[in-house]
C-alpha cells in the first residue's frame, strides 16, 4: 500500500489511488476538472486523476 497524502481526502474506494483503509489518496497531486461548460455546483467537478482498480 502506498503512503497516504493527508492533503487529499478521498472516499472513492473504486479508485486505484485510494489508500484502501483510510479515506486518503496516495497520489502527490491530482487534477480536478469539469464535465460542464459552466460549472455552478460541486457535482459538476471531477477528479480527472481517477483510475478504476
Amino acid at each position: 500500500m502506498s503512503k497516504i497524502n493527508e492533503a487529499i481526502e478521498c472516499s472513492v474506494h473504486q479508485c486505484k489511488f485510494h489508500n484502501g483503509k483510510q479515506n486518503y489518496c496516495t497520489l502527490n497531486t491530482i487534477h480536478v476538472g469539469t464535465h460542464e461548460l459552466n460549472p455552478t455546483e460541486d457535482q459538476c467537478t471531477d477528479c480527472q486523476s481517477f483510475q478504476c482498480k
